[in-house]
């Protein structure tokens, strides 16, 4: 063994140094060959070549701009650092020394071959001003992120560049959370859980498509002259009756796109101690059904809730599709229909909904509270769209199936006044205040009813009480209105005017005397007006010159025994005899009545402010001798009425407006703003025949009088 390993490192050393002689073998050592390029040489000249390319494309590079160093060495250190980050945030949890970073001995750790060992970090004490040393302050829970990625996140965030830097950087910053998302209540209530779902029951079984401006305080003093009540004005009134966003909470429901669901406190509720107010029990809407469906409910609800309305009708009906045995998923249907009926101003999709709210409230299972909201908000869209008979026979299956909740019993009440059944509706306030004979909105209605029968001293106090209740629905213009109507026929003028007072400190009234409650804000209010003033002179000066055929005519019509003269049915008067004959009611010809004074009617075509004024009249009318008006204000502060004098007895024939009584005469004509309080006398021995032609507020504008609403 040894010889042959001798052998073997003796034919090396041979080999190597045949090899040596100028690097060749001893074959290529023959004298007649060329002498070969020398390898060496020949490598330089490549690498030189190379370098010199390299430097010529460096300046190009450099000179033209071509790559922005500064840019790429500012992503590549972002890159670093971001990497960094995450690596740190997420093996942080292995770091077992506690020394902040994830090195060599933490991955020994980690595969078990070195015992965990973490370092206490020890924070220096800081001298106090008295030589002291301080204790080290409790070290605060650190986030995950790094200084550098909380600077970063401060400053807006470029989009990425790369897929790899988008990842990491997803990683790092989360989104923020949904503020307006409430998880589920764990508890397990039969309601919808989370608060907003039962504000938004709230508000979605009371109040109107369409509401009216907020009233503002009216800062005036007592008995000051000034434009009508800001409770009813009506500024822009629609010309057909369609739903009308919200909001515009809008603007609605439309300033946001989400409704406002937070229910306004009535004055019942304010007067609850807070113990009460504790008791009060959220509505259950879920059956035993639709609790195993909650989180499809509740996802669909959020879109609704967030004013995607058009999607979150789509939600219900596809959850109406997939369980049409869920009554909470048809009430959600039919409240998406209601808002897109509002958004769109649709009373088809309206229809919808009411028709959406009776499957609701028909099919089996459906908890009583479901069944509640969703009928009184079926008849709160009947009424609204004028379909009051179907919202009376609403209410009435509401009562039978509620018969303790007076609540829906006074809504019945309502609904049989807005239908013009005053029976039907005086019968159930009846049953009410044997029930509940303090309830203040019974009160205030039973007495209107009272007052309607000119059962005047019988409906004092319950108007009265019915206002000093302050229960909701009884601060009323038309309470203040009548209740004071009463003391004043009654013999109580102080009285009365406390409670016009009141109701002028309440927004409801203009002033104590101008008491109108459909009006228009911003128009000049005085009690008497010259034809200057109005801007009406030819109008004026028209009928001055022909008053003496106007006046025939009516004789002509008033002698034939034909009834075309009517008495006067607005329970005026206190006693006597009043008619009236009438030409234009609301803006249109009465009939035929032009056909007896055709001179007349002749003559006030030619003045559309008359005969155009949709809330008001063009009548002759006739007072016999003992007739006595009460004070009494018209309805609207639209108009002003003209008053021709035809037929005047010589003495005791006169009218007062607020503080100032005037007399008639033959040919002339009075201007006054009848919303003031007037009142009228007849002391004469013979009839006084006047005629009587209501125009626009001069200060309305074309399209005001177009759009605004007959009266």
């Amino acid at each position: 063994m040894t010889q042959r390993r001798n052998s073997k490192s003796h034919g090396r050393k041979e080999v190597k140094a045949a090899l040596s002689k100028n690097g060749r073998r001893p074959s290529d050592s023959a004298p007649s060959d060329p002498a070969p390029p020398d390898p060496g040489r020949s490598w330089l000249g490549l690498v030189l070549v190379l370098a010199l390319l390299g430097l010529w494309s460096s300046m190009a590079v450099v000179y033209f701009d071509v790559v922005d160093y500064d840019r790429v060495l500012a992503r590549a250190t972002e890159f670093r650092l971001n990497f960094t980050n995450v690596l740190q945030g997420k093996l942080s949890a292995y770091d077992s020394d506690g020394d902040g970073d994830f090195d060599l001995d933490d991955a020994k750790v980690l595969l078990g071959l070195k015992s965990a060992e973490r370092a206490t970090p020890t924070t220096p004490e800081e001298p106090t001003d008295s030589g002291q040393t301080k204790p080290p302050a409790p070290k605060e829970e650190e986030p995950t992120q790094s200084h550098d990625q909380r600077s970063r996140e401060d400053e807006p965030a470029a989009e990425p560049e790369s897929d790899v830097e988008s990842e990491i950087q997803e990683a790092v910053a989360l989104p923020p959370p949904d503020d307006s998302f409430i998880p589920d209540d764990p508890r397990g209530d039969d309601t919808f859980s989370h608060l907003s779902e039962e504000k938004q029951v709230l508000i979605d079984t009371t109040g109107e498509l369409v509401t009216e401006a907020a009233p503002q305080e009216a800062v005036v003093t007592s008995g000051q002259y000034l434009t009508s009540s800001k409770f009813t004005q009506e500024e822009e009134p629609a010309e057909e009756k369609e739903p009308k966003a919200k909001t515009e909470a809008k603007t609605e429901a439309e300033a946001s796109p989400e409704r406002s669901e937070e229910p306004t406190a009535t004055a019942a509720e304010e007067k609850l101690p807070e113990k009460d107010k504790a008791k009060k029990k959220k509505p259950k809407l879920l059956n035993k059904f639709d609790k195993s469906i909650k989180t499809e409910l509740d996802a669909a609800e959020k879109l609704r809730k967030k004013g995607k309305v058009e999607e979150a009708l789509q939600a219900f009906e596809s959850l109406v599709h997939k369980y049409p045995q869920s009554p909470r998923a048809r009430f959600g249907k039919a409240q998406a229909e209601d808002d897109v009926a509002e958004k769109r101003r649709s009373n088809d999709m309206l229809q919808r909904a009411i028709n959406s709210y009776r499957e609701a409230s028909e099919l089996p299972d459906v908890t009583p509270d479901l069944l509640k909201a969703a009928l009184k908000r079926r008849a709160e869209r009947q009424t609204f769209l004028g379909r009051t008979r179907g919202a009376v026979m609403t209410l009435e299956k509401l009562v039978q199936t509620f018969p303790e909740d007076v609540s829906l019993k006074n809504d019945l009440g309502v609904a049989h006044l807005l239908l013009g059944d005053n029976r039907g509706a005086k019968a159930v306030y009846e049953q009410v205040l044997a029930v509940a004979p303090d309830d203040g909105f019974a009160k205030v209605h039973y007495g209107f009813i009272l007052k309607s029968e000119n059962k005047i001293s019988e409906s004092i106090p319950f108007l009265r009480g019915g206002l000093e209740s302050g229960e909701p629905g009884t601060d009323d213009g038309r309470f203040y209105f009548h209740l004071g109507d009463a003391l004043q026929r009654v013999g109580d003028a102080e009285e009365a005017h406390r409670w016009y007072e009141r109701g002028h400190q309440r927004g409801h009234f203009a002033s104590v005397w101008q008491r109108s409650l459909y009006n228009v804000e911003g128009l000049t209010a005085r009690p008497w007006w010259t034809p200057r003033e109005t801007g009406y002179s030819d109008l004026v000066k028209t009928l001055e010159r022909n008053w003496k055929t106007i006046r025939d005519e009516a004789l002509a019509v008033m002698d034939q025994k034909s009834g075309l003269f009517m008495p006067e049915e607005e329970n005026l008067r206190e006693t006597g005899e009043w008619g009236q004959y009438t030409l234009w009611q609301q803006g249109r010809k009465a009939g035929s009545a032009c056909q007896g004074v055709p001179k007349t009617c002749a003559l006030l075509e030619k003045f559309p402010e008359a005969t155009g004024c949709k809330r008001g009249q063009i009548k002759f009318s006739v007072m016999q001798p003992g007739t006595h008006v009460w004070p009494h204000t018209g309805p609207t502060n639209c108009r002003l009425r003209l008053h021709l004098g035809l037929v005047i007895p010589k003495t005791g024939c006169r009218i007062r407006c607020t503080d100032s009584t005037r007399e008639w005469e033959e040919g002339k004509v009075l201007i006054f703003d009848d919303s003031f309080e007037h009142e009228v006398w007849q002391d004469a021995d013979s009839r006084r025949l006047i005629f009587i032609v209501d125009v626009w507020h001069p200060e309305l504008t074309a399209h005001q009088r177009q759009t605004l609403s007959p009266i």
